[in-house]
Parts: C-alpha cells; sequence; structure tokens
C-alpha cells in the first residue's frame, strides 16, 4: 500500500473535531464504579511452562458485570520486579499459551497479558474468555454487537475489563510502576485505560484502533472498521444513533483524558488503522510527556521488533 493519507506534516498537527457526549464522563465513572462494585479476589494458579527462568500462574479476575477474565501473569523468577506491564490483545487474538513469553518478564517486569471477552478465534493465538452478553443485529466480528446503545456496546465490557485488569495487577504486584500497553486493538484499549484507570505510570499504544471512528469508518475498507460500514449499508436509518455510540469508546475523546506520559507508534501505509486516526489520539493526548515513533513505508506490522526495543528504552528510562 502506497502513503494514502494526510503528509506527515499535517499528520502533526491533525486535530479533528471529534464529537464527544455531554454526559462522556459520568457514562464511565458509573460503568467503572458498578464494575468494581461486582468485583470478587482474583484467582491465581501456577502452571507449569517447563520455563526456569521466568513463572507463570493463571489468573481469573472479575471484570464488567462480575464476569471472570482470564490472564497469564508472569514474573522474573527469582528477582523482584522492578515495574509491572499490563497488555492488551490485537483483535481476534486470545492470551495464547502459557509458555509464550515476551520481552517483558526478560527486562525485570511482572507481566499482566489480558484476554479479551469472546475473542481470541485467531489461530495464532487461542482465547479462554467468553462474553455472556448478547445483541441485537450486528455484523459477523464484534465492532458491531449492542451498537444501538452505548450501555449494551461491547466495548463498554471491554474497557471496564481492563480497568479491572489495571486493579488486578496493582494488587498482585504491589507499589511498583504500572504500565500499559497493547497492538491495534490492543493499543486501543490501552488508550482507554490510562483514562479511566488509576495510577498508570505510563501507556504505550502501538498502531492504535478504535481511534476517531467518523473517520477510520470512511477512509479505509479494511476490516474490522468495515463491519461498521456493512451494519451501516443495511441499517441505512441508523448512522446518527451509531456515531453517537462509539462517541463514548473513541479514543480521542479518551486520549484527551490520560494523564500518564505515553509513547505511540504509527505506521504511515496502515490501511487497518489509518495514520489520521493514530495521530488523531496522538494530539489530543493530556499529557505533555508525549512522544511517537513514525513507520514511514509499513503497513499495520509497524515497528515490530524496533517498537519493542524502543518501548523497553522507554520504560526503563523512567525506571531510572
Amino acid at each position: 500500500m502506497a502513503l494514502f493519507d494526510l503528509p506527515l506534516e499535517a499528520l502533526r498537527e491533525y486535530r479533528p473535531d471529534v464529537a464527544e457526549p455531554d454526559d462522556f464522563d459520568a457514562f464511565w465513572e458509573a460503568t467503572i464504579a458498578e464494575t468494581r462494585a461486582a468485583a470478587w479476589d482474583p484467582r491465581i494458579e501456577r502452571v507449569e511452562t517447563g520455563l526456569t527462568l521466568v513463572e507463570t500462574s493463571d489468573v481469573a479476575f472479575s471484570g464488567f458485570g462480575g464476569d471472570e477474565i482470564r490472564a497469564w501473569w508472569t514474573v522474573p523468577a527469582g528477582v523482584a520486579p522492578r515495574a509491572v506491564i499490563v497488555e492488551f490483545i490485537g483483535y481476534s487474538g486470545g492470551r495464547g499459551l502459557a509458555h509464550e513469553v515476551g520481552s517483558w518478564p526478560l527486562a525485570g517486569c511482572a507481566h499482566l497479558l489480558v484476554d479479551t471477552r469472546g475473542q481470541g478465534w485467531g489461530h495464532w493465538r487461542p482465547g479462554d474468555t467468553p462474553d455472556p452478553h448478547g445483541s441485537g443485529s450486528a455484523t459477523p466480528g464484534k465492532m458491531t454487537q449492542g451498537i444501538e446503545d452505548p450501555a449494551t456496546y461491547y466495548y463498554r465490557r471491554v474497557y471496564a475489563d481492563a480497568v479491572r485488569a489495571v486493579d488486578t495487577a496493582r494488587a498482585l504486584a504491589g507499589d511498583i510502576p504500572l504500565f500499559v500497553t497493547g497492538g491495534s486493538q490492543g493499543g486501543g484499549i490501552t488508550i482507554a485505560a490510562a483514562a479511566l484507570a488509576d495510577g498508570v505510570a505510563g501507556a504505550l499504544p502501538d498502531v492504535p484502533f478504535l481511534c476517531h471512528f467518523a473517520r477510520a469508518t470512511t477512509i479505509t475498507d479494511a476490516r474490522p472498521y468495515r463491519e461498521i460500514a456493512d451494519y451501516l449499508a443495511a441499517h441505512r436509518g441508523r448512522v446518527e444513533q451509531v456515531y453517537r455510540t462509539l462517541s463514548y469508546f473513541d479514543g480521542v475523546n479518551l486520549a484527551k483524558r490520560a494523564g500518564a506520559p505515553t509513547l505511540f507508534s504509527v505506521a504511515l501505509m496502515d490501511v487497518i488503522c489509518p495514520p489520521s486516526t493514530v495521530f488523531a489520539a496522538f494530539n489530543a493526548w493530556g499529557a505533555e510527556d508525549r512522544a511517537i515513533e513514525v513507520y514511514p513505508f509499513n503497513d499495520h506490522e509497524g515497528g515490530g521488533a524496533f517498537q519493542r526495543r524502543a518501548q523497553l528504552a522507554w520504560v526503563a528510562e523512567r525506571l531510572g
């Protein structure tokens, strides 16, 4: 894919007027309070992985509505972790298998890898967390489930789960710096967690999804945004209703409320998460301490291992 979005100079100044409902903050305050009121103590069980440098446990914690959410908790063996990383997963993926250890525990950090409810159908990484809530008419996938109303929309549950993941990691790790991260959908959830959870020391959204829906759904034909366009092609009279629902979950509106330092990434040939939607969230970020890595000739793979190297250095700098 060649460059298809705004020039980089324009992207760096791109600050669109994204619709925001008057009750945005009240909606999320009520959602998080309701979710925490239904919380129960997490269950944690050590699992054998065959690995000797890390220790991994199967964690079950309460998310939205008290629903059970699964995660892997991995810590460096015999070493007190210097930080905790809560990681969210890309669209269709799950937490995978217990021995699939990434860079964070090897860098001396505790790592909570969080399932996304109702996902994990991607062959590359299975999931273990169902979504027990139904919805009305929806296209295949998750983007339009319950989209008729913000109270029933799928990502209300996912974002509330993310806040509880942060709460759970804090309870497991104690008083050490906590960072949130994830790529694509995981990047969008990272933005939500940074805005809605307590005590986040830094956020690392990688080529984030779920940002500037009004532009994303008209500038790209790629899925998952295409799911929304397909829904509106069938439900022709619901455009205003759908975009009102999405405004509660837009990463631009959430980014305004994020007060922690951040390191974003963006790929200028990315048709799944178009660059202007990523910059819209980055430029709205509520903290002055923000940076973005730009990959001019990459698609949705973004920086890959290069970005992880940048993230490791960024976190290490903040830990001193």
